[in-house]
């Protein structure tokens, strides 16, 4: 065996190793929220989905999930609007330096750990007397999500070449006529993907919506206060649920994403 084909193994078995690592804990769950028994664990006498049923029809999950539907929506539309903004001005900044900068503070949400970001966005909404409720937690959401977009929105920016904005302006259109016109749909794409991916990061924020939620709690805060009767195949249906919803919105996203990329190397080579 040569050492590139012993290299290639190790890194095989280090990659399904990791696989496994991240998808047995999902696996054990979505195992067991089909027992049914009351009791989590070993052995499961009996296959159910009685406690997808029981998911189904508890009120109070289906108001908590309700609005962390309605908190997503409105979080994802401020931090699109906020983010595509910020790109854009980025992008119209003369100096790569400055450029540079200016990405780095918008990214800076990004690269903070998260129970500081909450805190200090507990500290915020009390200073300019906001209530801690619906619109504190879209509003923090928002500020968590925003640089997503960033990356992604000037992602597709920069892939965008020159002679379409520079035919459009030659041709008579105003500055907001190119916008609306030439580069903002050359920037769909890019902002389906990052709605998708502010939707997710808000549907599944927990210490933000803890920290700045009133008496109405999101998904997530719900099943964090129901662990503390313990934990039931219910909380397993419950999180099975969720992460189904969850993978089937990445998965339009990643095919969003992919088009950028394709988009974008297709830019390369013209």
């Amino acid at each position: 065996m040569t050492a590139a084909s012993l290299r290639h193994n190790v890194l095989r078995a280090l990659y399904w190793g990791a696989v496994v690592a991240l998808l047995l804990p999902l696996g054990l769950m979505a195992l067991m929220s089909l027992k049914g028994g009351p009791i989590v664990g070993f052995p499961i006498d009996q296959v159910t989905v009685q406690w997808y049923a029981a998911a189904f029809t508890d009120r109070e999950i289906a108001q908590a999930f309700l609005y962390s539907c309605a908190v997503a929506v409105a979080s994802a539309s401020l931090a699109l609007l906020a983010g595509m903004w910020t790109s854009l001005a980025i992008a119209g900044l003369a100096s790569p330096l400055l450029r540079a900068v200016s990405f780095c503070a918008a990214c800076l949400p990004i690269v903070t750990p998260g129970i500081i970001s909450a805190i200090s966005l507990r500290m915020f909404i009390e200073l300019v007397g906001l209530q801690p409720g619906f619109a504190a937690i879209a509003l923090g959401h928002a500020a968590h999500a925003a640089p997503y977009v960033v990356v992604i929105v000037g992602l597709r920016l920069r892939a965008m070449p020159l002679y379409l904005t520079e035919a459009a302006r030659g041709l008579g259109a105003t500055e907001v006529r190119t916008f609306l016109h030439v580069t903002l749909p050359w920037l769909r794409p890019a902002i389906g993907a990052a709605a998708v991916l502010a939707l997710l990061e808000s549907f599944d924020d927990f210490l933000r919506s803890f920290f700045l939620g009133g008496y109405r709690p999101t998904l997530p805060v719900l099943i964090y206060g129901r662990l503390f009767s313990g934990l039931s195949p219910e909380i397993g249906a419950i999180t099975t649920l969720v992460l189904l919803l969850t993978v089937a919105v990445g998965l339009c996203g990643e095919r969003l994403l992919r088009r950028i990329r394709q988009d974008r190397a297709a830019s390369w080579t013209d």
